[in-house]
């Protein structure tokens, strides 16, 4: 329905999977000590939280009837020195437990990000980047609060729980079972906090992702926002997101504020009924005063766990929702798969000599996006070494897609694309490893992308270029009188996706890095668009240089670019309609003919200046 979106994050799994349980503690492994010591502080502080009820009993019942100070004194600093000592183990075991969060946080985000870049496009195509940055994030961070507050945390919880209930009941079972006695109604109260948490925490997860999305692509398109004076209405759109958010929070906030004093009057509903089962037996002399309050103090600990408990059950759900989301990222397989053999050593075998001659076969390739809406129909053409072939026609004809198909981006679903190197035989592109076939290839894309950084780092992004290099392959194609303009030249920083210089400086740069590695094949998608007559003629002479014995296929929307192609493949609704040089294509009078007047701006009857072929 129109308007609607699914959100991964609108679905919430059970609170505890056994199945993800187990992967996620797989992150523990390396961290095998980290995570023992954190165990083992927090159950020695379990135990030491024993000792202040202990020494207000002996203190009660007898020191003060004997009236002897000096073990008043002793009790009073061996309570000191156990409160040093649970100090000192609370420091320590956060500090361990912040490391292991942290260290397993850092890991996971290097597999998730290591996974991003190995899927396919058409993931991309279909996936918004805000929920991919949620991922990373927000649902990595969720599972450092469960390996912090959540496991280790709970496993002293769960110690301290069994440690003060035998020590409660070995010491007075019936004043025992009157404190306990409270503790169904505990489980009833945290059992509805539970449940409406839960549904609270998924509309905060879901308002997040939304409001991810939402900035991701607003601060992407800030341009056509401003353009077009949309900030009102985005801002009223921003602020309906934002909103959702706040109340998924204040809803959360007000559960919790309602759970809290709850507990705490269940807590007071022990400790009167430890008092009233007790003043009678301190009546008949078979009670001490001083076991009541120690009893009063165990309660009080007793009740803390339970509280806490409940609220890591919240962490655990939330984790439990978040690995399920990032392991069904990572569980999520490349559609391009790279199933090409590597020689021995793991190196790609073409590597070894990425200039070698290459030979590239379109073999009656048909593709779809979605079928059966074919984006090609039956393309078939080859381009050998030293030859331009050049692909023109209208917006959607297809040319673009023969680009992204050769990159591997996307796989053809008929027909095949082959690549012979050098003198040896042609090979179907899918069974060489992505890494081999990218290595042949330099490529300009229209859409042009460079990162924040300097201009050297972006030139030499696919090769490990000297200095000299880099210059040298900037001023092949122009860029250097450009850059040496900017402040700071080739150290000069560049803001993000090359803001801070133009468009045709940007297209420039990303002219000069592709062919800084020297490629086998040269792949231009309009690669002079966006520059100026005079740097596009000093392109195109070190173009005339460069392409000498190498292969070219060129996406050109100015037919003035592709002149002196060796071939022009004229595509029309995805199928090649005419072939040939410029002045066979002119002298057929046919698509070409016509596009090229109209772009020329000639008449019917007019004729086309001698131009070379």
């Amino acid at each position: 329905m129109p308007g609607a979106e699914f959100h991964e994050e609108d679905v919430l799994g059970k609170a505890y999977d056994g199945r993800l349980m187990r992967r996620l503690l797989v992150y523990l492994g390396p961290y095998r000590a980290l995570l023992l010591g954190a165990i083992a502080i927090l159950l020695a502080e379990a135990v030491i939280a024993l000792a202040g009820p202990l020494f207000t009993r002996e203190v009660i019942d007898v020191a003060l009837p004997a009236r002897d100070g000096g073990l008043v004194v002793r009790l009073a600093l061996l309570l000191a020195g156990t409160l040093v000592l649970q100090f000192a183990l609370e420091y320590a075991g956060t500090i361990l437990t912040s490391l292991l969060g942290q260290r397993v946080m850092r890991d996971l985000r290097m597999q998730i990000f290591t996974h991003l870049q190995r899927l396919s496009i058409p993931f991309f195509d279909r996936t918004p980047v805000g929920r991919l940055i949620t991922r990373v994030t927000s649902d990595v961070e969720a599972l450092n609060e469960l390996f912090t507050a959540g496991v280790v945390a709970g496993v002293g919880d769960l110690f301290t729980l069994a440690v003060i209930s035998v020590v409660m009941l070995l010491i007075d079972w019936r004043l025992a079972l009157a404190a306990f006695a409270v503790i169904p109604f505990v489980l009833i109260t945290s059992h509805v906090f539970r449940k409406s948490v839960r549904d609270a925490y998924r509309d905060i997860r879901t308002r997040l992702a939304r409001i991810n999305a939402f900035l991701q692509e607003r601060l992407t398109g800030m341009r056509v926002v401003q353009l077009f004076g949309r900030e009102a209405d985005e801002a009223r759109r921003f602020d309906e997101a934002n909103r959702a958010h706040l109340d998924a929070h204040l809803r959360s906030i007000r559960i919790y504020a309602l759970y809290f004093p709850a507990i705490e009057v269940l807590t007071s509903v022990a400790l009167a009924s430890l008092i009233v089962s007790g003043a009678d037996r301190v009546a008949a002399n078979t009670l001490t005063v001083g076991t009541v309050a120690a009893f009063l103090q165990f309660v009080r600990r007793f009740f803390q766990p339970l509280q806490d408990l409940s609220e890591k059950y919240n962490i655990l759900q939330g984790a439990m929702a978040s690995s399920e989301r990032i392991f069904q990222l990572l569980d999520t397989q490349p559609t391009i798969a790279d199933r090409g053999l590597r020689i021995a050593g793991g190196t790609p075998s073409a590597i070894s000599n990425p200039q070698s001659a290459v030979t590239v076969h379109f073999d009656d390739v048909w593709f779809a996006y979605a079928e059966p809406e074919w984006v090609l129909k039956g393309v078939s053409f080859r381009a050998r070494p030293g030859e331009t072939v050049a692909l023109v026609g209208h917006t959607g004809a297809g040319k673009t897609t023969i680009i992204s198909l050769l990159l591997r981006f996307y796989d053809p679903q008929r027909g095949r694309i082959t690549i012979a190197l050098g003198d040896g035989p042609p090979t179907d592109i899918r069974e060489l490893p992505l890494e081999t076939l990218r290595a042949l290839i330099g490529y300009v894309q229209q859409d042009i992308f460079l990162f924040a950084g300097d201009v050297a780092s972006n030139i030499r992004l696919s090769a490990p270029l000297t200095d000299d290099e880099v210059v040298a392959a900037a001023t092949q194609v122009g860029a250097d009188r450009v850059i040496r303009r900017l402040s700071g030249g080739y150290a000069h920083e560049l803001g993000e996706r090359g803001a801070s210089v133009s468009v045709g400086e940007r297209q420039l740069l990303s002219f000069a890095r592709a062919i800084a590695a020297d490629p086998a094949l040269l792949l231009l998608d309009e690669a002079t668009s966006a520059v100026d007559s005079e740097i596009e003629a000093e392109i195109q002479r070190a173009l005339a240089v460069l392409m000498a014995g190498r292969t070219t296929i060129a996406v050109a929307h100015r037919l003035s670019t592709v002149m002196r192609a060796d071939e022009i493949l004229v595509l029309h609704h995805g199928t090649i309609r005419e072939r040939g040089t410029h002045r066979e294509l002119l002298a057929r009078g046919g698509l070409y003919d016509r596009l090229f007047r109209l772009q020329a701006g000639l008449a019917a009857g007019d004729r086309e200046p001698a131009r070379a072929g």
